[in-house]
């Protein structure tokens, strides 16, 4: 038998204090969490940066290598811009070379919060 301060029926779901708890502590964790995605971010970007300009110094350093023993072979590097052409598939579209060789300079065309220009020797050739 019933009394009248029992409740008729089970409770189900969650209440509102509850809810509200986990949406705080969502939100918390989403403050920690989006500062460290840009970090991240930001760190890619200049890690693809340092790749591409060492890749370039790579390219330029095996076409001299080429280039001094046989003449014919291999491509002739006088300015910075001339290395873009040794690098297989090229520099990325988002990406531009500067400078006046022998200090070359690659970075975005479009600039990244967080990302420097990174500077990279190449070795000319006629």
């Amino acid at each position: 038998m019933r009394t009248k301060n029992s409740p008729s029926r089970l409770q189900a779901g969650f209440t509102l204090i509850e809810l509200i708890i986990v949406i705080v502590i969502v939100g918390i964790l989403a403050a920690v969490a989006i500062p460290k995605y840009l970090s991240l971010t930001a760190d890619a970007a200049q890690a693809s940066l340092q790749a591409v300009g060492g890749n370039l110094a790579a390219a330029s350093a095996t076409n001299f290598a080429i280039r001094s023993g046989f003449p014919a072979k291999g491509s002739a590097v006088a300015a910075c811009a001339d290395v873009a052409t040794l690098m297989q598939g090229g520099v990325p579209a988002d990406m531009s070379i500067a400078g006046t060789a022998p200090s070359c300079t690659v970075n975005y065309t479009a600039p990244k919060t967080g990302v420097t220009a990174v500077t990279f020797a190449i070795q000319t050739i006629i």
